[in-house]
Order: C-alpha cells, then structure tokens, then sequence
C-alpha cells in the first residue's frame, strides 16, 4: 500500500516569517545582512533540532523542559528557605517579583512579534514537546531559568553549581524540542539577566518600606 505524501504548502516561509526587505526597504545592504542572520538562525535550529530524533536525547530532554515549566526553581525556592528560615523571605519575595515582572515582559512581546514557533514553519522540525502558548519570541522558560539562576544565585552562591548547568539545560531543550530558535532563547536570556540586575535597587525599596510601615505602627 502507498502512504500518501503531504505536499508542503506553497504558503509557507522558509525564513521565520520575517521579510528582510520589508524591515529595511532603503537600505538592501542591512537587508542583505538580516538575511543572511535569519538563515544561520534558522539553520543551527533545525541542526540542534536533528538530535530529538534520538528516542533518549528527546526523552531527556522532554523532562528537563517540563521541569524548566515552574518546578524546578520552586524546589530552589523552598530549598533556600528551608537552609535560610526567617531572613530568605525578602530574597524570595525579589525573586518572585521579577520573575512575575519577566513573565509579564515575555507576555507582551510575543503578542507583539507573533513569530510562529519552529515546527509550524519548517516541516523538517521535530515537535517534542506541547507548547504553553502560541507563538515563539522570546524564550519564556530561558528567561525564568537565566532569571532565576542571577537572583537567587546571587543571594545563594551555594545553590548556583545546581541551578546554573539546568538553566543552560534548559536553554538547549527549548531548540532541541522545536519549540523556539536560538534567537529566541538569547534573547529570553538577555532580558532575564537584564531583569535580575534590579534585584539589588528592588530589595533595598521593599527593606525600606517595611521598615518605614514599622515605624509608623510603633508611632
């Protein structure tokens, strides 16, 4: 019996579904180069993607992005608790609060770019993995895992040889699944540090409103 072929469709784009030339009608040179950057960025994905072909290396993956999904750091989070008492609880509260700042940035941005994810437009891409939402740009789990492993790492050196391997982990699994390009994940990496770089102005604000509450209460 002959299996029937899907033809691919006529529609769709090979480059991640942005135009250089639209980007940079005046100038073609910048066109040229963005080009040519959209193609590396869309060749190494689907080269890192080759390796979900192995049923292991796809399966290790899988968990490891699955944990990267909120698990993993909340076991970090209860972990410098338990080590800390009483005095992790202002660190937890920073780190809380800009990871809810970096889920909110990452929200808005992939409403704006709406880039489609790998696999939905190159059919040599592997799905491994379900996606949490719809679109790609930027990496959300890259951004909570760089994010994370800053903050928390700064405050607890000790727990960084755990945190810092599985973030990089994570960053991987996120292409090796098909589920964002390298760009994506460097970019949702960037922004997660940049995030983790208020945590010092952000701890000294809720240091001092507490303490100025304290104050009032006592007078």
């Amino acid at each position: 019996m002959k299996r029937n072929r899907v033809k691919p469709s006529k529609n769709k784009k090979t480059n991640s579904s942005i135009e250089p030339n639209a980007l940079f009608p005046k100038n073609p040179t910048l066109a040229i180069y963005l080009n040519q950057f959209i193609v590396w960025d869309t060749s190494l994905c689907i080269h890192i993607n080759r390796y979900s072909t192995n049923h292991m290396i796809a399966a290790f993956f899988k968990g490891i992005s699955r944990l990267g999904d909120g698990w993993f750091w909340y076991v970090m989070l209860l972990t410098a608790l338990a080590a800390h008492g009483a005095s992790a609880i202002l660190p937890l509260v920073v780190t809380m609060l800009l990871s809810a700042t970096g889920l909110a940035v990452y929200k808005i941005l992939k409403l704006k770019t709406v880039r489609p994810r790998p696999y939905q437009v190159h059919q040599v891409i592997v799905l491994g993995e379900r996606p949490l939402d719809v679109f790609s740009f930027p990496s959300g789990h890259t951004l909570q895992a760089v994010l994370f492993t800053a903050t928390l790492g700064s405050y607890y050196p000790e727990l960084l040889p755990i945190m810092l391997p599985f973030a990089i982990l994570v960053a991987l699994s996120r292409i090796v699944l098909g589920l964002h390009y390298p760009t994506d994940v460097l970019v949702g990496a960037g922004i997660g540090y940049v995030l983790s770089l208020w945590m010092t102005s952000l701890h000294q604000l809720i240091a001092q409103s507490l303490l100025f509450l304290s104050v009032s209460v006592v007078y």
